[in-house]
């Protein structure tokens, strides 16, 4: 019997831990990762990812690979007018981790909008009988939901605050003039009773002064004529520099003085940010 042939195994090559790569490779590694997985889990690995996840070069990475018009609107913006650090948020992170965990360009600004939620997020003043909640009387095209607010027979008041800079847009791209904000909002009237609806939209500065504002008083709703929603819309541009919050301002009230809740319908209010293209 000749002699079997040798199959000693040649030992394989160890695994390449992640924590030896050079910080180049590794920032390119980690910036394939989604920012929620980068900011809860990498960034608790060790002080290396932290480092990585808290400084701006992985989200550059992110940014770069948006191929889309806005994408690229977007990155060469941040190219121009980088952050200039932090901004005081909850975590040590970057202004440019904050975009890209939020998202600010691509969701309403406006929290409970239609009043899914109640009147969570909203500073509310109820006149006569106050604000109530229903669903709507006909359908409101992309409404999160098909709800919403009233007003009775004295003048009904509700605001909320947007704070932009804490919803991921940084100060410095504000400041640009790359950025258009974009308001909106859905109000309409019952059938059998007249309405009137005020909409003011103003822009703060960092102390909450206003520096511009846009206002909407259309027409009142006379009784008997018409049922169901219009909108009203208007985008801020040009607006110079020291942007910080979008306050946003509903009034309504009814033609009638009835008590209950039939005046003005105000649903699926919106502010969003968008960059410009041109």
């Amino acid at each position: 019997m000749g002699a079997r042939p040798s199959r000693r195994r040649t030992p394989a090559d160890p695994p390449l831990a992640l924590d030896a790569l050079p910080p180049e490779l590794l920032v390119q590694v980690l910036s394939h990762l989604p920012p929620r997985t980068l900011v809860t889990r990498c960034r608790a690995v060790c002080r290396a990812w932290r480092a990585v996840v808290d400084g701006p070069s992985v989200w550059l990475l992110q940014l770069a690979r948006d191929r889309s018009a806005e994408g690229r609107a977007l990155y060469a913006a941040a190219q121009r007018c980088p952050p200039s650090g932090e901004d005081g948020g909850e975590l040590p992170l970057c202004a440019l981790a904050r975009y890209c965990l939020r998202a600010p360009l691509r969701r309403n600004l406006i929290f409970n909008s239609c009043g899914e939620q109640g009147f969570r997020g909203w500073e509310v003043e109820h006149g006569g009988n106050g604000w109530a909640i229903e669903k709507n009387l006909t359908l409101v095209p992309g409404a999160p939901s098909q709800t919403c607010f009233v007003t009775s027979f004295e003048w009904c008041f509700k605001r909320q605050l947007v704070d932009l800079v804490m919803e991921g847009v940084w100060q410095e791209l504000l400041d640009s003039a790359q950025i258009e904000i974009c308001v909106a909002d859905w109000w309409g009237a019952r059938e059998n009773c007249g309405c009137i609806y005020r909409l003011r939209v103003r822009l703060l500065d960092v102390y909450e002064n206003e520096v511009v504002k846009f206002s909407a008083s259309p027409n009142p709703v006379l009784q008997w004529t018409e049922r169901g929603y219009r909108q009203v819309s208007h985008v801020f541009t040009n607006f110079g520099k020291g942007i910080r919050y979008v306050s946003f301002e509903q009034y309504g009230r009814d033609t009638r003085s009835w008590v209950g809740h039939y005046g003005a319908l105000v649903t699926h209010s919106t502010v969003r940010v968008r960059i410009r293209l041109s």
